[in-house]
């Protein structure tokens, strides 16, 4: 073994986190729940209505022994790795697979534009498909819907009836409702909530209409 090969062995997985805090979760199949998020700093994608740019860069590198400490002192079940784009850093993975083994219920938000074939099965992946308001269509990696599972779920933030068209013939083209659930999200501040809705009942689409619940109780502040 040479001695590059023997320091990459060794290597201990290190993740750089933005941020480490207890919250109600806004979004996703466990709303309401108390949980704990873990936002990893990095995102390769720049959309239009990004609510965390403050997580492109900073941060602080650390273990994951340190972020395990960290989330148990917060004493929930429920943790959600974010970002933005937590799988642009490669142990991510580890830390997933880390915090199933400790019994937590875990949630991974990404943005549906990095490889997601190999998550741990045991995490739900609450994966974004990125409409054309946002800028980043065009990163979106189709290949993903093949690794979606039953209790994974599609996102899409809807700004305007653009977004709007665009996600239903997604939805239809793709099926995606046979792969897993579906959320519509209407973008914070752009797309008023009733719009959608009546948009959704009037299409009779087989989706979930989902409010960022956090926003309603804090707004923008971060760590909630």
């Amino acid at each position: 073994m040479t001695a590059a090969t023997d320091a990459s062995a060794s290597r201990q997985p290190r993740l750089r986190v933005s941020e480490i805090f207890h919250s109600i979760q806004g979004e996703s199949h466990t709303i309401g729940e108390r949980t704990v998020f873990v936002r990893l700093t990095g995102c390769p994608l720049r959309c239009s209505w990004c609510d965390t740019e403050y997580a492109f860069s900073g941060g602080e590198l650390r273990s994951l022994a340190s972020i395990m400490d960290a989330v148990a002192a917060l004493g929930a079940r429920h943790v959600c790795v974010t970002g933005g784009e937590p799988l642009a850093q490669p142990d991510c993975r580890a830390l997933l697979g880390q915090l199933c083994d400790a019994g937590y219920i875990v949630q991974l938000e990404t943005s549906g534009a990095l490889d997601i074939a190999g998550i741990d099965p045991r995490v739900a992946v609450i994966m974004d498909l990125k409409a054309p308001s946002s800028g980043e269509s065009d990163r979106n990696l189709w290949a993903n819907l093949a690794s979606l599972r039953p209790h994974d779920q599609v996102k899409f933030v809807i700004a305007d009836r653009v977004d709007y068209d665009w996600a239903r013939e997604v939805l239809a083209g793709h099926r995606l409702r046979a792969r897993c659930a579906v959320l519509f999200s209407p973008a914070w501040g752009l797309l008023e909530p009733r719009l959608l809705a009546e948009w959704i009942l009037a299409d009779r689409l087989d989706v979930c209409l989902q409010v960022q619940l956090h926003k309603f109780l804090w707004g923008d502040a971060r760590g909630h």
